[in-house]
């Protein structure tokens, strides 16, 4: 199984910024972990603070990967243009937060990008790409 998960904006400094709401650990070793915990599956990772390279990389493995664990961000709830690429791509994407959007400020509350998801997890911590690559098993 070949899966990707695409970051979005300020998730390259996960372990540093707002520890209190994102933890202390590195996504890079979150990845790690992740590849160790799931052996049998071809994972790939992407981060981009930039909108435009996020729908390029959509466009580009959206046809042709297993699964996409797409966490956007602050994009999730701005962008009509990462909502659109996922509407187009044939790959089924997972909509993944680490905090639950629902018990931060109202205006994350709506997830543009969820309607084109096969699902959304969110409020688990870095443990919520693990659920996502769970659902796609």
């Amino acid at each position: 199984m070949k899966l990707i998960i695409i970051n979005g904006p300020n998730l390259n400094l996960l372990g540093i910024r707002e520890k209190e709401i994102y933890g202390n650990k590195s996504f890079e070793s979150c990845f790690e972990n992740l590849s160790f915990k799931f052996p049998d599956c071809k994972l790939e990772f992407f981060q981009s603070n930039i909108e435009g390279e996020i729908i390029n990389k959509l466009h580009e493995v959206g046809f042709s990967y297993d699964g996409i664990i797409l966490n956007a961000a602050a994009y999730t709830h701005t962008s009509l243009a990462i909502a659109d690429a996922v509407k187009a791509i044939s790959s089924p994407v997972i909509e993944v937060h680490i905090s639950n959007i629902f018990s931060r400020e109202k205006i994350r509350h709506t997830s543009l990008i969820a309607p084109y998801c096969k699902g959304s997890i969110s409020g688990f911590g870095l443990k919520s790409y693990e659920l996502a690559i769970k659902s796609f098993l």
